[in-house]
Order: structure tokens, then C-alpha cells, then sequence
């Protein structure tokens, strides 16, 4: 009977896993492992660009994929992970309830974003966490040129000054003027805890969003958090209430809530915390790859951020070293030194660095160019070729 590898997530952490996986087993000529993925969907979803317009298309079939490299693909979502019995249990999209087992398991389920309880969030915010979220607001945007012209049909606020809060918010203008016309007086508005624009991203990159902020004409409100969600705004802690139809919420991210199901040490962040081969720390059989795992990146104190950045790298470690362990060979320690940050700012650019400290290399047109061929092109799949992914699939290949 095959030993079996489960891999839980079709995201970049658990497709690269699964590759991964598949990779070192051909290269040992061997066909007593098998490798089945549990996803809801044999896709994978292009999460870094679901700020941009026709987020319906940014997603890459995975099927063909995972034929070709003899990867079993199951559709469900993963519901309770039972370490002892070495069995995970799903539900497949009719409802219906299925159990998998497993020799060694990755978990790759990734992240969401953190939903604070507070008022009104629920029924009034959008987001762009999912890509059914992320259609809703494309769609909510469209829809606003058929109300009444008002100053609130007209703001965008968006809640958190964070990565994902100033691509959403620096692409807010030209998406809105698509809308609503350049004739519009539109406003976006950016709100954050922090005590400066950009202070959460370093004074690397800061001047630039600084710059691209005021010639986008995008207005920040510092020092302040949301205290409740309304139908026509948003109300901030010190008590003034900011008028508009369309608020998103980007404020923080977790672990997904099966790390919680885990008897080992996690982040504040939900993240498992793994060894330097990836295997969860006070587990013999289950590994953790991209935003589930708090790995270090190298000897200085530095851990994987919660990006594709670092998925791809820790699927390809973790997916090799699963397969490793089942194998009996060598294991090859993650290790990822290289950081880069590229984050884009609408159409005045966007700003690229290297460095945990944020070293400017790239601004404007130059770094909206290296924006634009990591998000169209470097973080795709392999073609559905063996040789080829297999390939691609090597952990020793750098990400960055």
C-alpha cells in the first residue's frame, strides 16, 4: 500500500509543496508515494492582484497541472485535522463529508483577514482578502454610477495604511474616475494607526508613498482607528464620522483557523511554529508551508513574511523535505536571506527595495515595471509539462 502525502491548500504554499513533493519522488524513481491535495478549487488564486480592476480572471487553473506531475486532486475544505489518527476531514461543495489520511502532511491552508468586532463591519466594509470579496467591491464600484451624486458616493475609504491598504487605496482614483467620469470630485482616503504616512512600510519607502499620495490626490487621516461601520460612513475614534458609500477593511491578517486545531506553538499571527526543514515544532509528521508557517528566513532574527514572496520558497522547502522524510534522504534546510519589497502605487508607479531594512533601488515607471512582470508572470505556474514543473519546482531555486 503507497504511503500517501496530504497537502491542505492549493494557494502558492501548498501548490508548491505539492510540486515540490512530486519532484524529489521522480527523482528517486519512486511510485509507493502518492501525493493528494485538498483544496475547494483546483485553481490558483492570484491573491497579490485582487487590488486591481477584472479580479474574475486572476486566478490560474491548476488541473491540467496537476495531471502532469501525478498529483490526485481532491475539491473540499479541510474542517478538522486529527493528529493521532493521522486523518484530516473536508466537505466537498454539495456538503457532503469525507476524510483523507496521511503519512505526512503539509499544511498550506494560508491566511484571511482578521475581522475585529466592530460595528457594523460586517454588513458595511468590503475587502479584497478572497476573490468572491474582491468581484463584490468591482462590482459595488461599478454600480456607483447609478445613485445620486453625493460626497459619499464619491469617498473611498479605506481602513489601514498596511501593504495591502495602500495598493488597494494609491488604485482607488483611476478605478473611480472609470466610473464615475473625470469630471467627478472624488476623494480616497486613507486611515491609519500609525503616526505617519507609510510608517508601517520604513523610511525606505515612505517618501514615495508621500509623493505618489498627494500627486494621486489621496488624503490620510493618522493616529486614529475605526470605531463603527455605517451605511453612510465610517466613525473614528476621536468622533468625527467621514461620509461614504464604499469603506474596505485591510487591517491585519491571520494564520487559517486550523493552526488552532494544532497542540504546537503558534505566533500571534496563528502561525505554527516550524523547524528549519519545515516540520512543525513538536509534530513527527505534519509540516507547514507559506502563511501558516513562522519559519526563519535566515541567522538574524528575520521571519517569513506573509507573502508569495516567501510561500513559494517555503512550499518548494516544505514539499521537498515531506517527501525527504518519507524517502530517508537529506532534507534541505529553508533559507531565504534575499528580501525584496515591490509595492505599487497606482499610476504614479510603484517603489521597489531590497533589504529587511528597505534599501530604494526602483521608483516610478522602472519599479512599476517590475510590478507589473512579478504580478503577470513570476508568480504564475509552470505550464502542464512535466519536465518543466518538476523543474521549477526545486527548492534551491532563489525567490526574489
Amino acid at each position: 500500500m503507497k504511503q500517501q502525502i496530504l497537502v491542505i491548500g492549493a494557494g502558492f504554499g501548498g501548490l508548491w509543496s505539492a510540486l515540490s513533493a512530486a519532484r524529489l519522488l521522480d527523482m528517486h524513481k519512486r511510485n509507493d508515494v502518492g501525493i493528494t491535495l485538498l483544496a475547494p478549487q483546483a485553481e490558483l488564486r492570484i491573491r497579490p492582484r485582487f487590488y486591481e480592476t477584472d479580479v474574475h480572471k486572476m486566478f490560474a487553473p491548476l488541473g491540467g497541472l496537476f495531471d502532469s506531475v501525478g498529483v490526485r486532486f481532491v475539491k473540499g475544505a479541510a474542517e478538522r485535522i486529527d493528529e493521532q489518527a493521522r486523518t484530516v476531514a473536508y466537505r466537498d461543495e454539495t456538503g457532503r463529508q469525507g476524510a483523507l489520511g496521511y503519512d505526512r502532511l503539509v499544511i498550506a491552508a494560508g491566511s484571511e483577514l482578521a475581522r475585529p468586532k466592530v460595528q457594523g463591519l460586517e454588513a458595511y466594509t468590503f475587502d479584497v482578502d478572497q476573490i468572491e470579496a474582491a468581484v463584490r467591491l468591482e462590482n459595488h464600484l461599478k454600480s456607483l454610477k447609478n445613485r445620486p451624486e453625493s460626497v459619499a458616493r464619491n469617498t473611498v475609504v479605506v481602513v489601514g495604511g498596511g501593504f495591502t491598504g495602500i495598493e488597494t487605496g494609491t488604485e482607488m482614483p483611476a478605478r473611480l474616475r472609470a466610473v464615475l467620469g473625470n469630471e467627478q470630485d472624488i476623494r480616497v482616503i486613507i486611515i491609519d494607526r500609525g503616526p505617519e504616512i507609510g510608517a508601517s512600510m520604513g523610511d525606505g519607502i515612505s517618501p514615495s508613498i508621500i509623493e505618489a499620495s498627494e500627486h494621486l490626490g489621496i488624503e490620510w487621516v493618522l493616529n486614529t482607528s475605526v470605531t463603527a461601520v455605517d451605511a453612510n460612513g465610517v466613525t473614528l475614534a476621536d468622533g468625527r464620522h467621514i461620509e461614504s458609500q464604499t469603506v474596505i477593511w485591510t487591517v491585519g491578517f491571520r494564520a487559517s483557523p486550523l493552526t488552532e486545531q494544532m497542540s504546537s506553538v503558534r505566533d500571534v499571527q496563528g502561525r505554527l511554529h516550524v523547524d528549519e526543514n519545515l516540520k512543525v515544532l513538536g509534530q513527527e509528521h505534519v509540516y507547514a508551508a507559506g502563511d501558516v508557517a513562522y519559519a526563519a528566513t535566515d541567522d538574524l532574527g528575520n521571519f517569513a513574511a506573509m507573502s508569495c514572496q516567501h510561500a513559494i520558497s517555503l512550499g518548494r522547502h516544505a514539499g521537498n523535505n515531506v517527501a525527504a522524510d518519507l524517502l530517508g534522504v537529506a532534507p534541505t534546510p529553508y533559507r531565504q536571506p534575499k528580501y525584496v519589497t515591490c509595492l505599487d502605487l497606482g499610476t504614479w508607479g510603484a517603489v521597489f527595495t531590497e533589504g529587511w531594512d528597505r534599501q530604494l533601488k526602483l521608483v516610478k515607471e522602472p519599479a512599476k515595471e517590475l510590478k507589473t512582470q512579478i504580478n503577470t508572470q513570476w508568480i504564475y505556474p509552470p505550464a502542464a509539462d512535466r519536465a518543466t514543473a518538476l523543474a521549477a519546482a526545486d527548492p534551491t531555486i532563489p525567490v526574489a
